[in-house]
């Protein structure tokens, strides 16, 4: 997939993801009642797409401690169900993170509520994370996407993801790309030490001068204080902590704030 999909997709900037977060999924030690995970999805969908959002990425943030690499059966299928309503609730494109790093779940996801695009924590290489060494699974995951006739289905990855450390430390402009020349993923994600956490200005500027015209995404940390600025560097950002109430990320999300950080980034 070439590299200006992601533009098609989202072709006014900046693009602006909003997370919708959910609690624990069944099989989960924080498991919560399905219906009313549903509810809170459908809800908080709804309050991004009313308030302008590009589009929506969902994630299972209530499942730790995660799997590294490979959920459950059951983790899937509560996420299909809810990818199915999210995506029939609304317009905007929807996307799924499977965390820890399930890309090969995340995809099957996605192909089978037709959703247009995943993120991948680790797509290349190799990070030390609390759920230990976690590595790249690129030539899988894009074998699997062509098998299953699912290449429209955009694959966003982080690069020196969040929660993390790199293995070792490699020249940032051949990791740039590589990302996008030999994992092949449509964007990258740039993000901070951790969920909330805001990215450095100066290594987004670094990754999105080698990326060039390549999408490049905040993937942690934007706020209504800090859009202009950063939304100037990035081609958008994926927003979660900054639009819950009280700014904690497993607070459902709040209008108010949502609202503020869209009007916020109008200005980059």
């Amino acid at each position: 997939m070439n590299n200006h999909v992601f533009h098609q997709l989202f072709p006014k900037k900046p693009v602006l993801l909003g997370m919708v977060h959910l609690p624990g999924l069944p099989g989960s030690p924080n498991a919560a009642r399905f219906d009313e995970v549903i509810a809170a999805a459908l809800n908080d969908a709804r309050i991004l797409q009313d308030c302008g959002f590009s589009g929506i990425l969902f994630e299972n943030l209530g499942d730790y401690p995660y799997y590294p690499d490979h959920v459950p059966a059951e983790t899937v299928a509560a996420l299909a169900i809810i990818a199915d309503r999210i995506k029939s609730s609304g317009t905007v494109p929807v996307g799924v993170n499977v965390l820890r790093n399930d890309a090969l779940s995340a995809l099957a996801i996605a192909a089978a509520a037709r959703l247009q695009f995943l993120r991948v924590n680790v797509l290349a290489g190799a990070a030390v994370t609390d759920q230990g060494l976690l590595t790249g699974n690129a030539h899988m995951l894009l074998r699997e996407r062509k098998r299953l006739g699912a290449t429209e289905v955009q694959i966003y990855a982080d690069i020196r993801v969040k929660h993390a450390a790199p293995l070792v430390q490699r020249n940032l402009e051949q990791e740039v790309e590589e990302y996008f020349e030999r994992a092949m993923c449509d964007a990258l994600i740039v993000s901070g030490s951790g969920s909330g956490k805001e990215v450095g200005s100066e290594f987004l500027r670094q990754v999105k001068k080698a990326a060039g015209q390549r999408p490049v995404l905040i993937g942690s940390g934007l706020s209504a204080k800090n859009a202009a600025e950063l939304l100037r560097i990035a081609d958008g950002a994926i927003v979660g902590s900054a639009i819950k109430f009280d700014g904690q990320i497993h607070q459902r999300i709040d209008p108010q704030r949502a609202q503020a950080l869209v009007k916020a980034s109008q200005s980059a």
